[in-house]
This record gives C-alpha cells, structure tokens and sequence, in this order.
C-alpha cells in the first residue's frame, strides 16, 4: 500500500486522478495529506472533497520554517512517498533528505534533454519545437536538489509531428501524464518498478 502525500500549487491534475483511482480500488494507495504553497488552488478544494487532509505552507518569507513545517506535516500524516503534481517552488533539505529518492516530479519533456533550470511548462515545448526533435514525451523522476536532475523513474514518448506547434506539442504532453503517473505508481506498488536506494 503506496502511502501517499501530495505537493500541488495550482489543480493538481495528476493528483486528482491518483485519488480517484485509489478510490475505486484500482491503486492500492492511501492519499494521506495534499499540500500547497496557494490558499486558493483548486487542488486543494479537490482533495478536501474526497477526504484527503489538507495544509498550506507559504515558502516566500521563510524558506527554512517551511522547510521544516512541511517535512514535519509530511512524517507526521505517515507519508512515505511524496508526488509533485504541478508544484512550482523549489524543496529544501529537510524534506529532500527526509524523502531521498521518494519524492517523484513529472517533468513534460525528455530529460535529461529538455530540464534544468527555467525549463518547466510552455518554454519546454518551445524547445523541443526549436530543436526540431522527431519526439517528446514526459519523464517521472526522483527530486533532489537540483531542477530536473534526480534519478529517471520512467519516460514515455510522444511524436512530434509534422506542423506541431508549442500549442499542440503541450496539449498532447499534458493529457498523457496523469495516466503515466498513474501507471507508474502502480507497477511501483506492485513492485514491478523499483525507486533507488
């Protein structure tokens, strides 16, 4: 049983179909805290309506305190394995050596290709498009202290086609990955993908 918290700054698309797959018994996983640095992101009205405890920690006037707050709130709920779904501030050194190698980001693009630092939404596809690359795709990997660095869990591939724009690019990226990130955290509760030591 994959016991499961939840960092998300505004919908938390990948998030809600987590929980609404744990819901119907197709994920053998317990949604046990959503977080957010956003009083008002959506994600976490969703994650009240279905059960799930949740907290907002600001990180703008003190880093370190929530830093603290959140790797606390995290250990406290029971969670042993953190998602990202859609979370747009950096994690600092508690939380990343509380939860080394168990805190999983999807990435939009092909890393270590299309990451690093300022590489996150529109600007990915753009790059892509620039790179005139036959293929894109989202990449699930380990957080750790640098931006789209941590150990590949698992990429999955999408063409580029002929006339896509950044526009369209995104859009076919975007409706792949809460099923990718799904379909990962199920062969990993199964045990047939396995996170690093």
């Amino acid at each position: 049983m994959l016991k499961l918290g939840f960092l998300a700054s505004r919908n938390g698309s990948s998030m809600r179909t987590i929980i609404e797959t744990a819901e119907r018994g197709e994920l053998a996983a317990r949604p046990l805290l959503a977080v957010s640095n956003n009083r008002s992101a959506s994600a976490l009205d969703y994650a009240q309506a279905h059960g799930v405890p949740t907290l907002v920690v600001a990180t703008q006037a003190d880093p370190h305190g929530a830093d603290a707050k959140l790797c606390e709130a995290m250990q406290a709920a029971g969670v042993e394995l953190i998602v990202l779904s859609g979370y747009l501030r950096r994690l600092g050194p508690r939380v990343l050596a509380a939860y080394r190698n168990r805190i999983l980001n999807i990435h939009p693009g092909l890393l270590p290709e299309f990451g690093g630092e300022g590489m996150y939404g529109r600007r990915v596809h753009e790059a892509v498009i620039a790179a005139g690359a036959r293929e894109s795709g989202a990449t699930i990997h380990a957080v750790d202290e640098i931006y789209d660095h941590g150990p590949v869990i698992a990429r999955r591939t999408v063409p580029v086609e002929a006339g896509d724009t950044a526009d369209s690019l995104e859009a076919r990226v975007t409706a792949m990955e809460p099923g990718f990130f799904l379909e990962t955290l199920q062969a990993i509760g199964e045990g047939r993908l396995r996170l690093p030591d």
